[in-house]
């Protein structure tokens, strides 16, 4: 239920959060009443007689199979001999890298064999399929190699799912060929945004927002040509990216800001997206902070993922990706593999077919991923609607994977999925052999284009008609196959276009952020410090991100020195205030702010307080919208009044002072320090694993409504902790004037002890392993002053 985002049972029970696949019709509506289900399959009696099948294996006298009556040997997982069928094989896995590593067109081409039969054993949905001929035209008529490579992009796997060399040897490939490789959600080092003496870039073009927003940073979003918001993984929806503590290492947790040997996982839901609104104002922020870059919403291959892409569309992201139920599992345990996601022929149908039916086609890309290996597999997907093709275990297996399954463990022996020194020592993947691999993917598309009579992919793109079910041939027909209904995938859309024409961003023209960066200018120069004032409504968003995003271009992570830019304003600030604010950049708010204040904040500083005329106590009033801090990284928030739901979710580095917030305070936090003056709603620090919050609670509420599965409610009494909270609440008086915290300030003596420190566990286990390293083992002398 947890993966899944559901928090009750009651929520659990009937939600039909699944579909079925493979069952025929009349048995879904009598036993799986309201399941959709949207191909068919086999009924009851096909069911039965497995189940007899399966009986008489464990049960049934002699022999009964060519295996001397032993039983099956499984095979669900990992590939074994006499089990399951596997597309990544050994047969095909040695096809692959010898291909790549020889430069051998024919053993790619005996690669590409192995993987697309499936006469004897239908394993995918587009095995059912058959193009239907053409009329071929020359070879040398149809677009270059090099033009059909850019289409291609490398998978979402995260540093720290990977190793360092494995995930910078894919970018260094996808860079030399124009392609894109993709960032995943672990963040990405500084280092890798600057070429290598000899022009190699070990930069992701594709940098990836998802839930957990772990390292997304304002120079790491600058440093992109996609960014791309993951609303969720094709091969376990719901359930977000997660990444084992075994394999958080000093150098993981620096790039995530997090903390070593703590669990990451990535909740559910986006907690800025509750609505296609919310989406919309999450890629109009990321449009701020990056102009030149695309946004690209990342979705899963389910029901209903035609009307969620055409309100993706209808939100001005540039690109769609549907994701399929085929790979992304290198970091998940198990558990986690099997049962979840749908294949991606039957999301990319549907979404085609929605945003033809409602005139969007034209206005965004379609990108498709989960389990691509051949170019069989890119001309199908084209032809289903999708114009860029992700593949991205197909590249780990050029650099070396054998598919040992063992990525959760971090025991990958080949150096792959894994952060042991000496396993990363055996890694001997380069980027050639990436290239090699996507050179002669594209030469076989070409080759495939010319056959169809196409002279460019874009002349297939949504040519569904060319796709027809293939001919049952009797001697090898599986029944399973046979009783599927493919019409719902091979339906022909409305007329309308069927491809990308041109992109519709946000229009950025009159952000009120140019006239900051005008004036601002000499500050972002590195002359004196700017101080500016301007008046602001509700219709003014991420009002400081655009100029965030150009100190971050001009000046690199470390911004600006502390005080450089102030801005003054007065007024209702709109949604995203302060999102992704930069270094040196304070903003002082005299009014009060909507949802997503400092949302992604990477450092500078937020003030928000009522004017001095206000005739209300602001310790009882909201100045700061749900969601104040989601993913901050750095910098300081001072709020005086009450801050909305969702308070510093995910905050991983930032400060913050606020005197009350909602539900869901401080979920998932990471790290950074949080100060509530005042009362906290339900399921306060609910998954916090890291960062250290101080709650005043004079009425001993907290515990009631506090989450205490991952934390401890400890009273402040060490001096450093009264030091740190007693110089936060000076700040926050200095910069706000709050009225009650000069109060708390004056009375100190008597309220300290009213003060609840809440810990999480993981991290108090993590500090004081490190405090016990740093002491003198018994018999070991401390040296102080010189040396002998």
């Amino acid at each position: 239920m947890s993966k899944m985002g559901i928090s009750t049972i009651q929520s659990y029970r009937g939600a039909q959060i699944f579909e079925a696949v493979g069952l025929d019709r009349a048995l879904v509506d009598r036993h799986f009443t309201g399941t959709p289900s949207r191909i068919g399959g086999i009924g009851l009696d096909a069911l039965g007689g497995e189940a007899l099948v399966r009986h008489a294996r464990g049960f049934g006298a002699g022999e009964i199979s060519d295996d001397g009556g032993e039983l099956p040997t499984g095979g669900l997982y990992q590939w074994r001999r006499r089990g399951e069928l596997h597309k990544w094989n050994p047969a095909t896995i040695a096809a692959l890298q010898a291909a790549v590593r020889l430069g051998d067109r024919a053993r790619f081409a005996e690669f590409e064999r192995l993987c697309d039969d499936e006469d004897r054993a239908p394993a995918t949905l587009r095995g059912l399929f058959e193009l239907v001929e053409q009329a071929p035209v020359p070879l040398d008529e149809v677009e270059p190699v090099a033009a059909i490579v850019r289409r291609f992009v490398s998978g979402a796997m995260s540093f720290g799912s990977i190793s360092a060399e494995a995930h910078e040897t894919l970018a260094i490939a996808m860079n030399r060929l124009g392609a894109r490789s993709n960032s995943g959600e672990g963040g990405e080092e500084p280092h890798r945004f600057e070429p290598d003496e000899n022009g190699d870039l070990r930069r992701s073009a594709i940098k990836q927002v998802a839930s957990g927003r772990f390292g997304v940073t304002t120079h790491y979003l600058i440093h992109a040509e996609d960014l791309q918001i993951k609303i969720a993984q094709g091969a376990k929806p719901g359930e977000g990216g997660q990444l084992p503590g075994n394999k958080v290492d000093e150098r993981i947790a620096r790039v995530r800001c997090s903390t070593p040997g703590v669990t990451l996982i990535s909740p559910p839901p986006h907690h800025d997206i509750y609505s296609i609104e919310d989406l919309a104002q999450l890629v109009y922020d990321l449009s701020c902070v990056n102009p030149a870059a695309r946004v690209s919403v990342k979705l899963v291959s389910e029901l209903g993922v035609g009307t969620i892409a055409a309100g993706v569309a209808k939100a001005r992201a540039g690109c769609v990706v549907i994701a399929g139920t085929e790979g992304g599992t290198g970091a998940a345990p198990l558990s986690s593999l099997k049962h979840a996601g749908l294949p991606w022929e039957l999301g990319l149908a549907e979404t085609q077919q929605v945003l033809v039916a409602n005139r969007l086609r034209d206005r965004v890309r379609v990108q498709v991923d989960g389990g691509l290996r051949t170019s069989r597999d890119v001309i199908v997907a084209a032809l289903l609607g999708a114009e860029e093709f992700g593949m991205a275990t197909a590249p780990l297996v050029a650099t070396g994977c054998v598919m040992l399954r063992k990525c959760h463990l971090n025991t990958c022996s080949v150096g792959i999925a894994t952060q042991d020194p000496e396993l990363r020592a055996r890694y001997t993947g380069r980027p050639e052999h990436v290239i090699a691999y996507m050179t002669f993917l594209a030469e076989r598309v070409r080759e495939q284009l010319a056959a169809l009579g196409a002279r460019s992919l874009d002349e297939l793109v949504g040519r569904v008609e060319l796709l027809r079910p293939r001919a049952a041939d009797p001697r090898n027909a599986h029944p399973k196959a046979q009783a599927l209904d493919l019409a719902a995938i091979l339906a022909v859309p409305a007329p309308g276009p069927r491809r990308f024409a041109r992109a519709r961003p946000w229009d950025l023209a009159d952000h009120v952020d140019h006239e900051l960066i005008r004036r601002a200018a000499p500050a972002i120069a590195g002359g004196p410090p700017v101080e500016l004032a301007l008046p602001i409504d509700n219709a003014r968003r991420a009002v400081g991100t655009l100029l965030s995003g150009e100190i971050a271009r001009r000046c690199g992570a470390r911004g600006l020195p502390d005080g450089a830019i102030k801005v003054r304003l007065v007024g209702s600030a709109g949604q995203s205030f302060g999102a992704f604010l930069a270094p040196g950049v304070t903003l002082e708010l005299c009014g009060d702010a909507n949802d997503y204040v400092g949302k992604g904040m990477s450092g500078g500083r937020i003030v928000v307080a009522p004017p001095a005329s206000a005739r209300f106590a602001p310790e009882h009033n909201v100045i700061i919208g749900n969601v104040a801090l989601y993913g901050a990284t750095a910098g300081d928030l001072f709020a005086c009044g009450l801050a909305g739901e969702r308070f510093a979710a995910r905050n991983s580095g930032a400060r913050a002072v606020v005197e009350g917030a909602g539900d869901h305070g401080c979920e998932y936090m990471t790290g950074g320090v949080v100060v509530v003056l005042g009362a906290v709603g339900r399921n306060f620090a609910a998954g916090m694993s890291g960062g250290t919050a101080y709650v005043f609670d004079p009425a001993q509420a907290l515990r009631a409504r506090c989450n205490l599965e991952t934390v401890e409610l400890e009273a402040v009494v060490e001096d450093s902790d009264l030091w740190l909270l007693h110089g936060l609440i000076e700040d926050h008086v200095r910069f706000t004037a709050s009225p009650l915290g000069r109060r708390l300030l004056d009375t100190w003596d008597h309220v300290a002890a009213r003060f609840v420190k809440v810990m999480p566990t993981d991290y108090k286990r993590v500090l004081e392993a490190r405090r016990a390293a740093a002491r003198p083992k018994p018999g070991q002398l401390a040296v102080v002053g010189g040396t002998r």
